[in-house]
């Protein structure tokens, strides 16, 4: 890193606490629609010792792989955008960081930084504006237009704090132990062998009412329930142990019935709107509940 170097955001200044080591809880550093932040106490209980790696094909904000800090983790998504800032976060924390201070917060850069075109950018760049557009968006959405373009509206309040330099150096060390790919679900859990815990929160798709298609129109759908379901016979004839996450749904008893279930109920916003709550149902469907946890 140069002392001062000129960014597609502004001046990038050095900071004092470049390769500081930093300590505390890992956090996740993005926000995501349907996040299992509120379920961590639940589904914490399926890891245990025995298991020598966590999986994850749909990594979302990969709250879960924070909370349990395997030694040895697999995430996958098949967001390109994502994986590449995790990768950058993993690997450039401070340039990433530093980038991402020297953007200008408010309703007129988030227009602006959402219109650049990422084609046009570095590792760090992108990342930076992925991390800060995930901030400020509407609800943690993460949404796309026919032409690949994020397309979510600004939110003027609500969305907490932007991450920081020793909020992005404790991540990049928590995430050293993972292998980030850029792949569809079907190929991360031809990955898979004994051992492994793998955690599914896929896009609920629901055929009774509409779903929200997080990546745009290419992403999880109806058609990808099938795949799914082979994929999950498949890990159980390997004795790899999963835990999938899903709407309590037709969907979900059609091609999931063969595992036990355990159902709950999740206080969710309508709209994003924090005023405005109901109960959803989900179910958690596993080939190794835990002891003492009551499942149907």
């Amino acid at each position: 890193m140069s002392k001062e170097q000129t960014t597609r955001f502004g001046v990038e200044s050095p900071s004092k606490s470049e390769g500081r080591p930093y300590s505390g809880t890992t956090r996740p550093f993005l926000r995501w629609a349907g996040s299992k932040r509120k379920q961590l106490p639940t589904l914490s209980r399926f890891w245990n010792t025995d298991f020598t790696r966590y999986v994850e094909p749909f990594m979302g904000s990969a709250c879960l792989c924070f909370e349990l800090k395997p030694k040895n983790a697999l995430l996958g998504d098949i967001n390109y955008d994502l994986v590449r800032t995790f990768l950058a976060v993993r690997d450039h924390p401070q340039a990433v960081a530093n980038r991402l201070a020297n953007i200008p917060r408010g309703r007129h850069s988030y227009y602006s930084i959402r219109s650049q075109q990422l084609s046009e950018m570095d590792a760090a760049d992108a990342a930076a504006r992925f991390i800060f557009l995930n901030r400020y968006c509407f609800n943690g959405l993460y949404r796309t237009n026919e032409a690949g373009q994020f397309n979510v509206p600004f939110a003027p309040a609500g969305t907490g704090r932007l991450a920081t330099a020793a909020d992005l150096h404790v991540v990049s060390k928590a995430l050293k132990s993972c292998k980030i790919k850029h792949a569809d679900f079907e190929s991360i859990l031809a990955r898979t062998r004994e051992g492994d815990l793998v955690y599914l929160d896929p896009p609920y798709a629901v055929g009774n009412r509409r779903v929200f298609r997080q990546y745009g129109p290419s992403s999880f759908g109806l058609h990808d329930l099938q795949r799914l379901a082979e994929s999950l016979a498949s890990m159980d004839a390997r004795n790899v142990k999963f835990v999938l996450s899903y709407a309590d749904c037709a969907e979900a008893t059609e091609y999931f019935h063969q595992w036990p279930r355990r159902k709950m109920f999740i206080q969710r916003n309508i709209a994003g709107f924090g005023g405005k709550r109901r109960r959803a149902g989900e179910v958690l469907i596993s080939n190794c509940f835990p002891g003492g946890m009551s499942h149907n």
